[in-house]
């Protein structure tokens, strides 16, 4: 009798996760869809999703059926804490039963008069995305079977979370990156700018970015950099660098300094980030660059009548290293007329199974003297072609024209 029941549960959950209709859901439908469904077959008062936090320390109440404050109320439990915090440290189902103080964080579950819980991770892709745990206010025993069938129904949901999530990171990042990129370069008398950027095949928008801005007393601001990582994470740590860097731009006239400043602010503040840059000012009126890297591969320098090469600039450490003020170099170099240099990310030289060199010596030879839009679309066409680069790609070509 007890195994016809069970085998009936299970059928009547695996009939509902596997719904043709529910594809045809958004995430919040499909949790009040499954979290209804889940009371009604495992005849339970409440059933609850929490899900896992950016930061993977916290669960927060997503949806429920039968215990509406808990998402209301915007309860929290940490991870390795109490029932459900049990469940996602352990991955692994928790039953219990004895609902107070000394099993629970979250007081809501014994003040609604609960007696019993049943939790079971949400995992999909080898990652927890959160905790489904179902209560009942009278006493029981939930069977292996219910067990199974309730880890049948996280199984569905998780799959649904994890979908969503990376969806709207990667619109997120989308959008975060395009804002932050620069809608029009400065236009300056004697010197021409262009500049490109193109998310990577397998890593997306991720933490590349290149701004260009005027600072006062006739200079130029010009920064290429890369955030460690890809993702909405990468994109917003790649905000804040860029926001930084523009204040210490205003602040500092000597781009190692400035390199200092956002080194210290990034290992205080953005803790296990790490980025590459690569920051110059160009003195209009002098014709001279001057120019600092972390961590970041040298500008390529190519002057009329000379034999294009890269900026022979000492490359510290990327950013991250907490270096301060201190241990950073900057290097100067005149610009003569006609002359271009671009700066890019490691995106458009760096090729899976060849050698960085190889790339590196593929783009000095395309590099020569020649209008910033002309170099971009020359850079491009030769270092990517037909072929869409794996990793970002950043790229800004500056010309003195005269």
């Amino acid at each position: 009798m007890a195994e016809a029941r069970g085998s009936s549960i299970r059928l009547r959950v695996l009939d509902a996760v596997t719904d043709g209709t529910l594809k045809q859901l958004d995430l919040d439908k499909l949790l009040e869809v499954l979290l209804e469904s889940s009371r009604e077959l495992l005849a339970v008062d409440t059933v609850t999703v929490l899900l896992v936090d950016r930061s993977g320390t916290q669960l927060v109440a997503r949806a429920t059926s039968g215990l509406e404050e808990e998402v209301f109320q915007g309860v929290r439990v940490p991870v390795g804490k109490g029932f459900a915090g049990r469940v996602a440290q352990q991955r692994e189902p928790v039953q219990i039963e004895r609902v107070d103080p000394s099993t629970v964080v979250n007081p809501l579950l014994w003040e609604h008069g609960l007696r019993v819980l049943l939790g079971v991770p949400m995992i999909a892709e080898g990652e927890l995305t959160g905790v489904l745990h179902v209560g009942s206010t009278t006493s029981r025993r939930f069977t292996d079977e219910e067990v199974d069938a309730l880890q049948l129904i996280a199984d569905r949901l998780a799959v649904a979370v994890y979908v969503d999530r990376t969806r709207s990171e990667r619109a997120a990042a989308a959008m975060l990156q395009e804002s932050l990129l620069p809608s029009r370069l400065p236009s300056t008398e004697g010197w021409e700018l262009a500049a490109r950027y193109v998310p990577g095949a397998e890593s997306g928008v991720g933490g590349d970015w290149y701004d260009v801005f005027a600072l006062p007393g006739d200079r130029i601001g010009v920064v290429i950099g890369d955030v460690v990582g890809s993702g909405l994470k990468a994109a917003v740590v790649m905000g804040r660098l860029r926001s930084a860097l523009r204040a210490y731009a205003l602040e500092y006239l000597d781009p190692a300094q400035v390199l200092g400043k956002l080194d210290r602010k990034a290992s205080y503040f953005e803790t296990s980030t790490m980025a590459t840059v690569a920051y110059a000012i160009i003195d209009t009126a002098t014709h001279r660059m001057t120019l600092a890297v972390a961590g970041h591969l040298p500008p390529v320098f190519a002057v009329p009548g000379a034999e294009t090469a890269f900026v022979p600039v000492p490359i510290g450490p990327p950013i991250g290293f907490d270096l301060g003020t201190t241990g950073r170099r900057s290097t100067g170099v005149d610009v003569p007329p006609g002359t271009l240099v671009a700066l890019y990310t490691d995106g458009l030289v760096e090729r899976r199974g060849q050698d960085l060199d190889v790339g590196l010596e593929l783009l000095r030879r395309t590099v020569s003297p020649m209008g910033p839009e002309e170099a971009c679309g020359r850079i491009m066409a030769t270092m990517v072609g037909d072929r869409q680069a794996t990793d970002d790609i950043a790229l800004v070509a500056i010309r003195r024209s005269r």
